[in-house]
């Protein structure tokens, strides 16, 4: 069962109360820039989390400013779509169990469970006036995606040469892994392994130590077999949404 901790109060809260029950997932990010990109990963991270626990969700964008750049990178990123906030109907609200503002730290205070993302700052490909986000030369939108989350969304974040190279460099090792892994033959997700990776993401979306597990699981070794290694990573990509099994089938 997923819990966040709720900014109001400082305390966890349980994401879904009624687990079948619709939750409204709003992102508040205007400007477009590194910490708005930041806030929409977030916002799709929980909506994943919420997903893959059986909830269904509703995904929202509020904000005043670069509200067409910020959809193109959201779309970039690989987040799902978000409905225009801004639009909302005289019955948005009829039957929902949960609101989750996701905000910037210190930013808006509506009223409901608030989500708060610690400042990005940084070059972001792309900006206002453009869909450039997955147009610049060389740029996996999966590298800034990974790099996004590779920090606790309660710590401040700088895009940098080294945090963008750390995460190409990831990204690229685990994906040729696992289209090696995948030419073994299949193995089911240990149960130990599953436990850890939904605890870690199911305590505050704790991204980082989702990370740990998968890089327990590439040191393996004989530990685990490599089919098991493959469905691992299939199982936490459904949350991480960075497209590791991309390389799977291509020619060596």
């Amino acid at each position: 069962m997923l819990r966040i901790i709720d900014a109001r109060t400082g305390e966890p809260v349980v994401a879904a109360p009624v687990r079948r029950g619709p939750t409204r997932v709003e992102a508040h990010a205007s400007g477009y820039g590194a910490g708005s990109l930041r806030i929409l990963l977030f916002a799709d991270l929980l909506v994943r989390a919420l997903e893959l626990g059986g909830t269904p969700v509703w995904a929202l964008l509020s904000g005043e400013r670069d509200q067409a750049e910020l959809r193109a990178g959201a779309r970039a990123l690989g987040t799902h779509p978000f409905e225009d906030g801004r639009d909302l109907g005289a019955g948005a609200g009829v039957g929902q169990a949960q609101i989750l503002h996701v905000v910037a730290e210190g930013g808006p205070a509506p009223d409901g469970v608030r989500v708060a993302v610690a400042p990005a700052q940084g070059a972001v490909p792309g900006g206002p006036g453009a869909d450039r986000v997955s147009g610049e030369p060389d740029t996996d939108p999966a590298v800034l995606r990974l790099a996004l989350l590779s920090r606790p969304r309660t710590e401040p974040l700088r895009l940098d040469e080294d945090a963008l190279g750390e995460a190409r460099d990831a990204l690229a090792r685990w994906r040729r892994a696992v289209a090696d892994w995948a030419r073994r033959p299949s193995r089911p997700v240990p149960e130990e392994l599953r436990g850890r990776l939904r605890a870690a993401w199911e305590d505050d979306l704790d991204l980082p130590e989702v990370l740990r597990v998968l890089r327990w699981v590439e040191d393996a070794g004989a530990e685990l077999p490599d089919g098991a290694r493959f469905e691992t990573y299939a199982y936490a990509d459904r949350l991480l949404g960075l497209d590791l099994l991309r390389d799977v089938g291509a020619s060596a």
